[in-house]
């Protein structure tokens, strides 16, 4: 009996130390990463060894939670993530609650394929994760600043409402009465006027027809007195060319036709010269046409005067 009490006692001792080795890890024990994270809103509702998940999925817990000894405004919160999670410098770290127990976890995200690890940088111990304003800390903003403007708008409406404003309103709606009072005892003359307004408007419609229609003619002429002046300018420009022909032709002809006039003329001349001694030759002497002239004896002192006479009609002219 004393053995197998002993035995029993050794087998219980083991299965004991077996079951608290197995608890803590054992063999299969993970290892985990500290990562540093600084929240500048309130943490309330998150504990110790709360649930740190990178997109759903749990990576680790709450190591340690603790205020800043610089700026109280600002919470540490220790990570301890298990080793291998991806942990990248664009990764975000955002508080969350928990259904509608309120139970507050760290949910992690981003971290692009391409982005590098994120790695504790020089003067800090630990590599520090990035934290973005949870869906709380948002609201709670947003609803601050809605309170705020509808605070500012209350404070208008009572200054619009005050008591010399609402005189000021009781004024105008007499002045607005009154006003309208005036216009209903002077309906008939603003019926007038609306219908000469309406008449005055026909008529300036039908004076517009009108204008374009003149307006159309006046751009026919217009056309018209254009295309008259290409007309014209393609005349000038034809009558210039014949004018220059002409003078060109009128040119050479004076240059080839003058000199044989002027021969001709000169050959007249001599001719007629000719012809007039011919008939002077026969009216002193018909026979002379045809036994020809007989010379004649010089008188006294007419020898040389004859004879130069007679020498200076029968040189032809030069």
């Amino acid at each position: 009996m004393t053995i197998v009490g002993a035995f029993v006692l050794i087998l219980g001792a083991i299965l004991i130390a077996a079951a608290l080795w197995l608890a803590s890890g054992g063999a299969l024990q993970k290892k985990y990463d500290l990562y540093l994270a600084v929240e500048t809103e309130s943490v309330a509702g998150l504990n110790l060894n709360a649930p740190v998940k990178y997109n759903g999925v749990d990576v680790g817990k709450v190591r340690a939670i603790s205020l800043d000894k610089i700026n109280a405004e600002r919470v540490n919160l220790l990570f301890a993530i298990e080793r291998g999670t991806p942990i990248k410098e664009d990764t975000l770290a955002v508080l969350k609650t928990q259904g509608l127990t309120g139970i507050a976890y760290v949910e992690l995200s981003g971290g692009a394929r391409d982005a590098p690890v994120l790695l504790a940088k020089d003067g800090n111990e630990y590599p520090v994760i990035r934290t973005k304003a949870s869906l709380s800390a948002r609201l709670e903003n947003v609803l601050t600043s809605l309170i705020a403007k509808l605070d500012s708008t209350s404070s208008s409406i009572n200054s619009i409402f005050s008591a010399e404003n609402q005189v000021a309103f009781k004024n105008t709606l007499a002045d607005i009465a009154t006003i309208t009072h005036t216009i209903a005892a002077q309906k008939n003359t603003i019926d007038a006027g609306i219908i000469n307004a309406a008449r005055t408007a026909e008529n300036a419609a039908r004076a517009t027809a009108k204008a374009g229609a003149v307006f159309d003619k006046i751009g026919r002429g217009a056309d018209a007195v254009e295309k008259m002046g290409s007309e014209v300018a393609r005349t000038s420009i034809s009558a210039e060319k014949i004018v220059t022909s002409v003078g060109a032709d009128v040119t050479r002809l004076t240059s080839e036709t003058v000199p044989q006039l002027e021969h001709l003329l000169g050959e007249l001349s001599v001719l007629s010269r000719t012809l007039e001694r011919l008939s002077e030759q026969t009216e002193r002497n018909p026979s002379s046409l045809l036994f020809g002239r007989k010379s004649v004896p010089d008188g006294p002192g007419e020898s040389g005067k004859e004879s130069s006479k007679e020498s200076t009609r029968e040189s032809p002219p030069p």
